[in-house]
């Protein structure tokens, strides 16, 4: 719809803006978390100069370290050019705590990462109202 359209316009950061700290990801991030319900994996990909190449959910439903891919965020990052990534996800529950998991996942991605020089810059932990950085939180 229109209104959406503009929803996503006014709200997500346009492609070529750079991103220079968490708040500015945090609002870019807010709206693609669509579903309250269902655990979703965003990754904004980045050029060289920190701008926003595009931003795209990449795994849905329960994710678990079984569930995110890393050759599949590799496999992203090599089309699209990206020289390094934000990524981000949601816990329904509310709880806005990384759990043992989501250091898990995020030890690996940086390692996959690490391969192909390409840098994780954040890990965004979304819980309704509630955000963790994992950069400001010293875990990345």
């Amino acid at each position: 719809s229109m209104l959406e359209h503009e929803y996503v316009k006014r709200f997500t950061l346009s492609i070529g803006t750079q991103i220079s700290c968490s708040s500015d990801v945090i609002r870019h991030l807010r709206i693609f978390f669509t579903d309250k319900l269902k655990e979703q994996f965003v990754v904004v990909f980045l050029n060289g100069c920190n701008k926003i190449i595009t931003t795209e959910v990449l795994f849905e439903g329960s994710l678990t370290s079984s569930a995110i891919y890393p050759r599949e965020v590799i496999r992203r990052i090599i089309e699209l050019g990206s020289a390094a990534i934000i990524i981000a996800h949601n816990h329904p529950s509310g709880n806005p705590n990384p759990s043992k998991e989501d250091i898990n996942i995020t030890k690996k991605l940086i390692e996959a990462c690490k391969t192909i020089d390409v840098q994780i810059h954040d890990h965004i932990l979304i819980a309704g109202e509630n955000v963790t950085s994992f950069a400001d939180r010293g875990l990345i």
